[in-house]
């Protein structure tokens, strides 16, 4: 029997650097927050931004806007999303996904997906050729990476706009290319849980001068999207400027003041997460009943946080199952239930929306279970909270 019991926060992330601090003071002592309050040919915090995540990326053009889900909405605009067109995207992900296919006029159709996590591609070909959509919006859920060289034969076959939401996978990679560098457009997070932080947050990347262009006025740049740090020459504009719609949702200096030293120990931090989350799966692997998630040679990840399953367990069980990990201090999500907690839901509760049969993806979902893996979280915690599932499981076991 574990007799410790864990005592760290699950939600706890690491303190902001005193660069980072110091980088927002400095904004807040010059009281210019808006991103266009520059003085002559300055270049703002949140240009600056743009082009240095551009450059991480490899992309040749960065939009930094108020949130990943606002980003979502306004690339599948720029992208040419026309009210009551049909989005493919996954039955799994969380609820900012299909919420900003709504904002943006779609209709969401869930793909199935398969006991990796990730789409499966039969079920995306099928759907694709039955509603005639135009669009995916392919959401990287918790960090998982479909095969993306056999989802790209299938976006080329079907003519699909692709967009990625990157909310789990930034620093993430599918062979030697980034998650995120494959379709039209991809959406990043620098929501307080995510791998740069600044509270909300969101990032577009694109190759794309005039999806870019679009999505840069869309986001509310008025006349000013000159002063943008990776965007197109002027001239992309010219037409573009006044036929798009404002739709006001910039980032601003303090939060991009933040992000930037992050950015720089990015790489380091994925690497530090990863010892963490493979320490998890080392434990639970040997675990009987336990399930995991493969995860293919051809996929870099960024184990920021750790799902597994317990195929066949009831809803009854579950929550005894859960409820027995939080005595000992281990929060898990669970997404199973029909009833939304926290940030953790799935299609069921998004009554908004029109019902869709997904019996396969409801039969892995029963079984799933979440948590975060923060970097506050020292080697020996992970190891720690691995050991109280594992009884947990074993507790499970012995009841059925």
């Amino acid at each position: 029997m574990i007799r410790k019991i864990f005592s760290r926060p699950f939600t706890q992330q690491e303190a902001i650097s005193q660069e980072a601090i110091d980088a927002a003071t400095e904004v807040l002592k010059t009281g210019r927050l808006h991103r266009y309050n520059t003085i002559e040919n300055e270049l703002s915090q949140v240009s600056l931004l743009e082009q240095e995540y551009a450059n991480y990326q490899g992309s040749r053009y960065c939009l930094a806007c108020t949130s990943c889900g606002y980003a979502l909405s306004i690339s599948l605009k720029a992208a040419g999303l026309e009210s009551g067109d049909y989005v493919l995207t996954n039955s799994y992900t969380l609820a900012p996904v299909p919420g900003a296919i709504s904002n943006a006029g779609g209709r969401a159709i869930f793909v199935e997906i398969n006991e990796n996590l990730v789409l499966d591609l039969d079920d995306l070909a099928q759907k694709a050729t039955s509603s005639g959509a135009r669009f995916l919006l392919l959401s990287h859920m918790r960090g998982h990476i479909v095969d993306m060289n056999e989802l790209m034969r299938i976006v080329q076959e079907k003519n699909l706009i692709l967009i990625e939401d990157c909310a789990h996978t930034m620093g993430a990679k599918w062979g030697k290319k980034k998650s995120g560098n494959f379709g039209l457009a991809a959406c990043f997070s620098t929501q307080t849980y995510k791998h740069l932080n600044s509270g909300e947050g969101g990032l577009i990347t694109s190759d794309n001068a005039v999806f870019i262009a679009r999505a840069i006025v869309l986001s509310g740049s008025y006349m000013f999207y000159e002063r943008h740090g990776a965007a197109p020459e002027a001239e992309v504009f010219s037409d573009i400027r006044l036929q798009t719609p404002n739709y006001s949702g910039r980032m601003d200096n303090l939060r991009a003041a933040i992000l930037r030293p992050q950015l720089i120990s990015l790489e380091e931090n994925i690497k530090r997460w990863n010892k963490r989350y493979q320490i998890v799966e080392q434990k639970l692997q040997k675990v009987t009943g336990v399930v995991l998630p493969e995860r293919p040679d051809e996929e870099r990840y960024v184990g920021s946080s750790f799902q597994f399953r317990i195929p066949g367990i009831s809803h009854t069980k579950a929550g005894k199952f859960i409820e027995a990990n939080k005595q000992l201090g281990v929060e898990i999500k669970w997404f199973g239930s029909d009833e939304p907690t926290g940030f953790t839901s799935n299609h069921k509760s998004w009554k908004y929306l029109e019902y869709q049969d997904l019996e396969n993806s409801d039969k892995i979902l029963s079984g799933l279970f979440d948590l975060r893996l923060p970097l506050t979280f020292s080697l020996d915690d992970c190891s720690l909270l691995s050991d109280i599932i594992s009884e947990c499981v074993q507790e499970y076991q012995s009841t059925k």
